[in-house]
C-alpha cells in the first residue's frame, strides 16, 4: 500500500502535468512488454510491438531489468513531449547523475559491463542508448501514438476541469476509483511493497500515462527534494490499436503543425492538458511574453480557455480544440488562426 500524507501547503501546490514525456512512456513501454500480463488493452499492441524489437533496440532493452525497478528515464531525460528533446538531455546529463540512476537498478550480471560503459562516461555508448531509445520509440510507440496522445489529452483535460470545478480535494476523490482512495489528508493506492510519503509542503504533480506496469507509481528525484514527486496514472481504456505512425503525411501531427506553425502546435498540444503561462514557456522552450502570445492567439481562436487560480492563469483545452487535435482539421467558419509569427 502506497500512503502519500497531504498538509493544507501540498494540496494548494498540487497540480496536473501534460505527461512524463517521450523517453518515459517509451521505456515503461518496454517494462510492459516484460511483465506479460494479459491485460486486453495491450494485447495486439504487445504482440505487434515486440515483432518489432530488433538489434538496434537492444542497447536499451538490454538494460531493462528482469524484475524491480528500472531506469528512471524521466529524471535523466526529462519530460518534454519531443524525443530529439530528451536525447539532447540525455547526452548533456553528468556523469554523476547518469552513475546514481544506474547503480541503483539490479541488471542481469551479462549485461552490467555494458551498464557501466553508458554511465562511466564513453561518449559513444550513451550514443548508443540514445539511438536505442529512438529505435524503441519508433518500435513500440510511434504507431500507436495517435491514440495515445488522445487519452492522454482527454484525461489531462478532464482532470483540469475536476481541479477547476472542486478543487485538489475533488480531482484527488476521482483519481481511479476504487483503486485509490482519498481519505483526508491521505491518499491511498495499492503498491507492491508498503510506502509512507510525506509531501512536506512539495506539493503532488498528477500525470496520466498510455504505458505502465502498474496501477499507479510514484516517481521522485533523489538528487533534487525540492521537485514534488509525481504520481503517475494510468489512462488507457480501450484496447491500445496502431492507427498510422503520428507524425506521418497526412496524419493529424503533421495536420496541425501546417495549420498552426510548429510551436504554435506544440503549445497546443501542452495547454490542452493544463498548463500555466509558465510551465507553457519552460515545456516550448520560449520565454513568457512569448508563451502568453501564442496562448493569446489560441485563446482567440477558440481552442483553450484562460482561468485565473491564485496568482497565476491555468489554461485548459476547449471542445474544438480537442477535435483539432485529434483530427488536426479546423472547422470554425472564421476562418484558420493567423500564421505563426514567432
Amino acid at each position: 500500500m502506497l500512503r502519500i500524507h497531504f498538509t493544507a501547503e501540498d494540496l494548494a501546490r498540487t497540480r496536473v502535468a501534460a505527461t512524463i514525456g517521450a523517453a518515459a512512456e517509451t521505456y515503461y513501454s518496454l517494462e510492459v512488454l516484460r511483465e506479460r500480463q494479459d491485460v486486453s488493452c495491450f494485447r495486439q499492441w504487445r504482440s505487434e510491438a515486440a515483432g518489432r524489437m530488433g538489434p538496434d533496440t537492444r542497447p536499451l532493452t538490454s538494460l531493462v531489468p528482469p524484475r524491480g525497478p528500472g531506469l528512471d528515464l524521466l529524471a535523466l531525460m526529462g519530460d518534454v513531449p519531443s524525443l530529439d528533446h530528451a536525447v539532447d538531455n540525455w547526452m548533456s546529463a553528468p556523469a554523476a547523475r547518469l552513475r546514481r540512476e544506474f547503480e541503483g537498478v539490479d541488471f542481469a550480471p551479462v549485461h552490467r559491463s555494458w551498464a557501466r560503459r553508458v554511465y562511466g562516461g564513453d561518449r559513444e555508448a550513451r550514443r548508443e542508448f540514445a539511438d536505442a531509445v529512438r529505435a524503441c520509440h519508433r518500435a513500440a510507440v510511434e504507431p500507436y501514438w495517435n491514440k495515445g496522445r488522445s487519452e492522454l489529452v482527454d484525461a489531462s483535460a478532464r482532470f483540469t476541469r475536476l481541479m477547476l470545478d472542486g478543487g485538489v480535494d475533488l480531482l484527488l476523490r476521482s483519481l481511479c476509483p476504487p483503486l485509490l482512495r482519498w481519505r483526508p489528508p491521505v491518499l491511498e493506492a495499492p503498491y507492491p511493497r508498503p510506502v509512507e510519503v510525506r509531501l512536506q509542503g512539495r506539493g503532488l504533480v498528477i500525470t496520466p500515462t498510455v504505458f505502465s506496469p502498474i496501477v499507479v507509481s510514484l516517481l521522485w528525484d533523489p538528487l533534487d527534494t525540492t521537485q514534488p514527486p509525481r504520481l503517475t496514472v494510468p489512462v488507457l481504456g480501450e484496447p491500445l490499436t496502431g492507427a498510422g505512425t503520428a507524425g506521418a503525411d497526412g496524419s493529424p501531427a503533421r495536420n496541425l503543425q501546417a495549420l498552426l506553425g510548429r510551436t504554435r502546435a506544440a503549445a497546443l498540444q501542452v495547454t490542452a492538458e493544463g498548463c500555466t503561462t509558465t510551465e507553457l514557456a519552460r515545456r516550448l522552450g520560449v520565454s513568457a511574453p512569448a508563451a502568453s502570445q501564442h496562448a493569446t492567439v489560441l485563446r482567440n481562436a477558440g481552442l483553450i480557455t484562460t482561468s485565473r487560480r491564485g496568482g497565476s492563469v491555468l489554461h485548459s483545452v476547449t471542445p474544438l480544440g480537442r477535435t483539432l487535435l485529434r483530427t488536426g482539421s479546423y472547422t470554425l467558419h472564421a476562418g484558420p488562426p493567423p500564421p505563426d509569427p514567432l
